[in-house]
């Protein structure tokens, strides 16, 4: 019998990030026998770090006519919401010439779709899922503000919100400052309008969410082992997992989703995908720091401040600077600077300072299906901004594809193929 014809496969999971922890309590639901391997364990990475949120409104690409058009200026700037370290810029040249593609018209279009689909399973799934492993009572509905200064921005943006709308993504347009203080008090009058999503979903703190769903893996019978995996070898019956060490592991399947890292793994079995790291910085401040309602969001500052049970979260902007250049902590400077000029209340002293490396795609599509070569053989990655939104969706296709299970979903806009 082959390993994909058990009704209790061995499964390796490669990666504790949320993908991964998510990934592996659905197929340990569906009678699979999962291990867990990360190289440094669960939620180290950016699953500890991230906004809390569960942004299934955010279905627009970040590659968009209107970021090409301000990307020139950005990238001048290295503490600007887009920026390309100089010691990286040749590098990411081929990664950049993608990301320009995937801004055309029909390719957001068709980002909008898929992004979208992919939100559409993530929420009818998540209430289920933290029912099911005791999260819940972590979840909160507050809501988040996309806020603008300039009314041109405001409007340049407003097409994106439609195609969401047309997709059930419901918003509410506030055009003056006087709404904008209905929804969230202290906000500098600058901010002229703003978009409103009360549907918004946020979880009271990212990296206790994912040790607990951690914890609840391995009290269902699951392993979590430090391990860092660097190469596959797939089989007709099973596949390989080496690690750093020397040492082989084998299984009937394995799941790679182990976030900014996940390409040197493809690579070993022939897959080359353009996976690029965006280093996220961002300061929590204390519980008290501000009378926060709902996450914000400064659209043409491109970063976001978010309530949290462990205090206020500033953070945000994208670093395109790959996984060994040490951390630039001015880029969170920067961004808390600008939180107390927008939010002249803020309290900003005590806070601590993060730096995460976050997986992107060039279409900002994450990667889910199987490996060119082998079926035994599944990739999770590639969620950028989005992984907490997207886990819970996730988790379920990767599931389901690794235990053979027919759901009617279409995974070829997420194949790895389409590069």
């Amino acid at each position: 019998m082959s390993g994909q014809d058990k009704s209790n496969p061995e499964v390796i999971v490669i990666g504790a990030g949320i993908i991964g922890i998510t990934s592996a309590i659905e197929l340990q639901a569906k009678g699979a026998i999962v291990t867990v391997l990360d190289k440094t364990g669960v939620a180290a990475g950016a699953s500890q770090g991230n906004a809390g949120a569960f942004a299934f409104s955010d279905a627009a690409p970040l590659a968009s006519p209107g970021i090409i058009r301000k990307a020139p200026k950005w990238f001048l700037d290295p503490l600007g919401p887009l920026s390309v370290p100089l010691p990286y810029a040749l590098r990411i040249v081929p990664w950049m010439y993608r990301f320009w593609r995937a801004s055309r018209a029909e390719q957001v279009r068709a980002g909008i779709e898929a992004l979208s689909t992919l939100m559409d399973v993530s929420r009818t799934r998540l209430i289920p899922f933290m029912e099911q492993t005791g999260t819940h009572n972590m979840l909160r509905q507050h809501g988040n503000l996309q806020l603008y200064e300039s009314r041109e921005a405001f409007e340049g943006n407003l097409p994106s919100w439609n195609a969401r709308a047309e997709r059930g993504i419901h918003f509410t347009p506030l055009t003056n400052p006087e709404q904008i203080a209905e929804y969230q008090p202290g906000i500098d009058p600058r901010f002229v309008a703003a978009i409103a999503t009360n549907d918004w979903y946020g979880i009271s703190d990212p990296k206790d969410y994912t040790i607990q769903l951690g914890e609840y893996f391995k009290s269902k019978g699951g392993r979590i082992e430090i391990a860092d995996a660097v190469a596959l070898q797939a089989g007709a019956e099973s596949v390989s997992v080496m690690l750093k060490d020397g040492t082989q592991l084998t299984a009937d399947h394995v799941v790679v989703s182990a976030g900014a890292w996940s390409h040197h793994l493809t690579k070993t079995i022939g897959d080359n995908i353009p996976l690029e790291t965006e280093r996220g910085y961002n300061t929590t401040l204390p519980v008290g720091s501000f009378e926060l309602t709902r996450q914000l969001s400064f659209e043409e500052h491109g970063f976001v401040v978010t309530p949290l049970s462990s205090g206020i979260r500033v953070g945000g902007a994208v670093e395109l600077g790959g996984l060994k250049l040490p951390p630039n902590y001015r880029r969170a400077d920067v961004l808390l600077r600008k939180a107390k000029d927008f939010l002249p209340d803020l309290k900003t002293e005590g806070g601590k300072q993060w730096m995460g490396f976050r997986p992107s795609l060039p279409d900002s599509i994450p990667v889910i299906g199987h490996a060119t070569k082998s079926s035994r053989i599944t990739y999770a990655f590639g969620h950028g901004h989005l992984g907490l939104t997207q886990s819970a969706g996730t988790a379920k296709l990767v599931s389901d594809l690794v235990m053979g299970i027919a759901n009617g979903f279409d995974l070829s806009p997420y194949s790895s193929k389409r590069f």
